[in-house]
């Protein structure tokens, strides 16, 4: 008889030891397919900023696209302005050799005409007279009266016509100079639109490389996540896995479980940073207005400071994800409440999975790994069954 109590109160107590651990293990499965989800969501986000990022990057590839045409199209026309005041520079260095040349021509038929106007002054007005009587018959009176006037007349048109050639050539070049001009100020002109392109251009190609950069960033950070949620399917596997063997267990001992729930009362929560450092620096919400579900405690010093569990529990993730929360932890309340520290520092995590825990334990210190920009703790709360849909205002509980 007392054999047989002994038997079955051993047999009760290892009923509820699986029991409890069946529920531990359940909790960890849910925990991992919690963060499973959490990566899946971050996936998506990444993926549609990535998206964005993309299409911006093609915007703005097309407007360098743009540019480069404009270039091109600026510099052909600098250069068909360069090839036109190269052509009116030989036409002005020529026409100024020809005016040179007609300047040179008018200087020596007019000293040519200064010089008989002069002998003939010299010789005195009867000269003229002289030459004519001394012909030798009318006809070479006539002949010689006929070559005075000829010579006379003739000198006076040349001057005549070198004059005009001179002011034609001059009038020429003036023209031929103002064209220039007028050319010379279109290809500056033109030169500094296309300096202004260049820069702008300059200017859109940094835009897109580092749009690229940045999309390379966006698709490590999909690639992490994704790698993360293989090894969370893996650990999901292994937990269901033992799960069912637990359960296979308890059913061939033929035992049975009950339990019961026990109604959430205030919290109790204390912080879980040191009081010197427990300054809300995030909310729920960033200052761009997405969603945060969590509260970032990250003022200066911060750094390398304990993490305290806010009230007693069991830990169900102990661990480290690149790319989202770093190393953090997760603890399941009796209450029914679940907390979550995030980003804490390599090699700075005290407790592992199914450890049970007490308020005001250190469980690890403040760090910025994962998607981290500075050392901060990123501190969650979550009502049951503790998923990541389940994120509530953890100011309302602590």
């Amino acid at each position: 008889m007392k054999k047989g109590l002994l038997k079955m109160f051993g047999i009760l107590i290892l009923v509820v030891i699986l029991s409890q651990s069946t529920v531990v293990f359940a909790a960890n499965v849910n925990s991992l397919n919690n963060q499973k989800a959490s990566n899946q969501e971050k996936i998506n986000e990444t993926k549609k900023e990535k998206e964005e990022v993309t299409a911006e990057k093609n915007k703005t590839a097309a407007e360098v696209e743009k540019l480069s045409t404009q270039i091109t199209d600026y510099e052909s026309q600098i250069d068909e302005l360069e090839d036109k005041i190269s052509t009116l520079n030989t036409k002005i260095n020529e026409s100024q050799e020809q005016l040179n040349k007609a300047q040179e021509d008018y200087t020596d038929q007019e000293k040519l005409l200064n010089a008989r106007l002069v002998a003939i002054q010299e010789a005195g007005e009867t000269s003229y007279l002289d030459f004519l009587l001394s012909s030798d018959s009318i006809t070479d009176l006539i002949s010689n009266y006929y070559l005075i006037s000829e010579i006379t007349a003739n000198d006076t048109e040349l001057l005549d016509k070198i004059q005009k050639q001179k002011e034609l050539i001059e009038k020429s070049k003036a023209e031929l100079e103002s064209n220039k001009s007028e050319l010379d100020t279109a290809k500056a002109s033109k030169e500094s639109v296309s300096v202004q392109l260049k820069a702008t251009k300059k200017d859109k190609d940094k835009q897109v490389a580092q749009l690229s950069a940045d999309e390379k960033v966006l698709q490590a950070q999909i690639d992490e996540l994704k790698e993360a949620n293989k090894s969370i399917d893996s650990q999901i596997q292994a937990a269901q896995e033992a799960v069912k063997r637990y359960q296979e267990q308890q059913k061939n001992n033929g035992g049975s479980s009950s339990g019961g729930t026990t109604n959430p009362s205030s919290s109790g929560f204390i912080y879980p940073v040191p009081a010197a450092y427990a300054k809300v620096t995030t909310g729920m919400y960033y200052s761009s207005g997405q969603y945060h579900g969590a509260i970032d405690f990250g003022t200066g010093g911060i750094n390398g400071q304990p993490v305290y569990a806010v009230a007693d529990g069991m830990v169900i993730t102990s661990t480290k994800l690149n790319g989202s929360y770093g190393n953090y932890i997760i603890i399941a309340h009796p209450n029914g409440l679940y907390t979550l520290y995030a980003h804490g520092q390599d090699g700075s995590r005290t407790v592992s999975a199914y450890q049970q825990v007490k308020q005001g334990q250190q469980i690890m210190r403040v760090g910025t790994t994962g998607n981290s920009t500075g050392p901060h703790l990123h501190f969650e709360v979550r009502t049951s069954p503790g998923t990541y849909a389940n994120r509530k205002n953890p100011l309302n509980y602590l």
